[in-house]
């Protein structure tokens, strides 16, 4: 029973303590006071706690940097361990802190140091003007310190008769003592008390127990990528000794390679799923890898990103400065290209169209897409990018589809912006990207660009990669709808010329894209016709080379329609009469953060500091789930492309 009422007392004593430390003192009276009334008082005499390790060793660096001289870390220990309330507010403290300079400064020459610590020297006297200018202007009024302001422009303060007090033999002890007092003093107060510290080691105690948590989940992971690596070398030696075989002349069979595949994709797709897939058709493999590999899920513990202030965000925008709108662009843009794919990414995407943040929904408001127009060039290309990162995912081309007059925009941007500029090169990437949609590209070939793009193609040595390959692709997927190859017979020479001297082009990226064009348009009699006329069949025979036999059997797919005499059927093409088959295309490329011309000045805020920090908004956030996995593509890799497509997919992805 004694150990009880033991306990409880020192229970009690602690929570007296705890409220002291906390300068409760009315509530530690009524405390003591109803304690005594219940027959339980508060020992009056507290025993001494017990003095903090951490405590220690603090005074005891401090101590020995003071007796070494060495000021860099004594006066980096004090500024993190004595409140800077403290040193600004009491005089003694302040008083102290003068003198402790003067210490550090006179040390060398009290302790007979060289020449060769000159350098040193200066440094110190180099600090204690600094601490004379900033903090100890305080005490240039005081008769007392006044003469010491003169110190660092005395050449020997050794003999100087004003300084002599400072190199007697009791001075730096005398000066010692009263450090080591203030140091008991003031480090025991601030020590936590042990209530305190108790909640803190049980907080310590739930972060141990959710790190341990964490390191056992990232064990199974890192055992099953263990599991898959070995998987992947077993089926890669297979593979190499299949392809010694080959040369050999023997064959593989559908089973082996069904067999190899099962095990390449069972732990990501389910066996069953495996097994239903015909891996024997060209290029099935290949597609399937690259498509498991672009959708690997993000893990579980990566954060969401704080919710933000659409508001003041779509305010600042539209009001601010040009440099504050290009910063804001610029880490919306990041939000979007910087975050990890899936949920994280996906969320912000919802924020962004669930708050409208480009002013789509609202007609009768300012859009922020319109910022596409402003004089300030660096606005004209951050706007582009952010544009283009919206284009890169499905849902974002479904939000900007809203703004009725985007295209009108991009086309009047495209056609007035340096060539090859990197705000171009964003608008021709966005406008691409969203002529997967059939809508799109009925506007985009009413506008005019099937002629624009192909005189922009002849000159083609002069493009970027960049715009080379989307500017080919966006021709493709416009030549593909009836329009387009009715546009194409304006001026079928000049098509057939560009698109025959592409096929040479040293960038074989493009490759896919012109192949799938002059496929379309070939469709149509009087093209087929002009080809003839110009011998194509002898120029596509020309590129025909034997260690490229999926390019081989394209282009013999191309020579086979034009050597076709079938009529076209009459084919009805309305953007509304069936729906978009193919723009499940979610990918973020390297490219839209490549060349940042805009960089932070000092202090300045950008990226997700400016977002955070000025723009912090509440429940913003709306998370949404995706269905990720898509089917695999019905059409074969050995024919020449049928469909809307765009290079993002190829490209350095993010």
């Amino acid at each position: 029973m004694g150990d009880i009422l033991a306990n409880e007392a020192d229970l009690l004593l602690m929570i007296k303590e705890y409220l002291k430390f906390s300068e409760f003192e009315d509530t530690v009276k009524i405390f003591e006071k109803e304690c005594k009334s219940k027959g339980k008082p508060v020992p009056k005499t507290p025993r001494s706690p017990p003095v903090d390790s951490k405590i220690l060793i603090i005074q005891k660096d401090l101590i020995s940097s003071f007796d070494d001289g060495d000021m860099k870390v004594f006066f980096e220990l004090w500024a993190e361990n004595v409140p800077v309330d403290i040193r600004d507010s009491d005089p003694n403290v302040q008083k102290l802190e003068f003198y402790l300079h003067i210490h550090f400064v006179i040390y060398p020459l009290k302790n007979n140091v060289g020449r060769q610590d000159k350098a040193d020297f200066d440094e110190r006297i180099s600090h204690f003007k600094h601490y004379l200018e900033t903090r100890g202007a305080a005490l240039s009024q005081t008769t007392e310190f006044l003469p010491f302001y003169a110190l660092p422009f005395v050449p020997n303060p050794a003999v100087h008769p004003s300084f002599q007090e400072l190199f007697q033999d009791s001075w730096a002890p005398d000066l010692r003592k009263k450090l080591e007092k203030f140091l008991t003093t003031i480090l025991t107060s601030l020590s936590s008390p042990r209530l305190l510290s108790l909640y803190s080691l049980k907080q310590m105690q739930a972060q141990l127990a959710e790190a341990e948590k964490k390191a056992s989940s990232y064990m199974r992971r890192h055992g099953k990528m263990q599991a898959d690596y070995h998987n992947l070398i077993g089926v890669t030696a297979e593979l190499v000794d299949s392809l010694e075989a080959t040369v050999s002349g023997k064959m593989i069979s559908p089973e082996y390679l069904q067999n190899v595949c099962t095990r390449l994709f069972s732990g990501q797709m389910g066996q069953s799923m495996v097994q239903s897939i015909d891996f024997t058709r060209p290029g099935t493999v290949s597609h399937n890898a690259h498509t498991h590999i672009s959708v690997i899920r993000m893990p579980k513990d990566v954060p969401l990103l704080p919710s933000l202030d659409y508001d003041k965000l779509k305010n600042d925008l539209m009001t601010g400065s040009d440099r504050l709108k290009a910063l804001l662009l610029q880490a919306l843009r990041w939000r979007l290209t910087r975050t990890v794919q899936g949920e994280q990414r996906d969320t912000v995407l919802q924020a962004y169209i669930s708050n409208d943040l480009l002013n789509c929904c609202k007609p009768k408001q300012k859009s922020v897409l319109q910022l596409i127009r402003s004089n300030n060039e660096i606005v004209r290309q951050y706007t582009a990018r952010l544009i283009n990162a919206f284009a890169s995912v499905s849902e974002g081309r479904t939000y900007l589809s809203r703004f009725p007059s985007l295209l009108k925009l991009l086309v009047d941007c495209l056609q007035t912006e340096e060539k090859d500029s990197v705000a171009r090169e964003n608008v021709l990437g966005a406008m691409q990207k969203l002529s997967l949609r059939r809508v799109h590209q009925s506007a985009l070939i009413r506008n005019g660009m099937i002629g624009w793009l192909v005189d922009e193609l002849q000159d083609s040595d002069c493009l970027s990669d960049y715009t080379l390959e989307y500017a080919v692709a966006l021709l493709m997927n416009l030549c593909l709808r009836t329009q387009g190859k009715k546009k194409c017979t304006e001026n079928t020479k000049h098509v057939l010329k560009v698109l025959s001297d592409l096929l040479g082009h040293e960038n074989h990226e493009v490759r896919p894209y012109v192949n799938g064009t002059l496929y379309s348009i070939l469709s149509v009699p009087s093209v087929r016709q002009e080809a003839r006329a110009m011998s194509m069949e002898e120029i596509l025979r020309c590129y025909t080379k034997e260690e490229n036999p999926e390019l081989n059997r394209q282009i013999q797919f191309i020579i086979d329609e034009l050597n076709s005499v079938e009529e076209p059927q009459d084919e009805h093409d309305s953007e509304d009469d069936e729906d978009d088959e193919d723009d499940d295309e979610d990918v973020m490329e390297a490219d839209l953060d490549k060349e940042e011309v805009l960089q932070p000045r000092p202090k300045e805020l950008s990226g997700e500091n400016l977002l955070t920090t000025e723009y912090l908004g509440i429940m913003t956030n709306m998370v949404k789930g995706k269905q990720r996995w898509k089917g695999l593509s019905a059409q074969s890799s050995d024919e020449p492309l049928q469909r809307p497509v765009t290079p993002s997919s190829h490209r350095n992805t993010m």
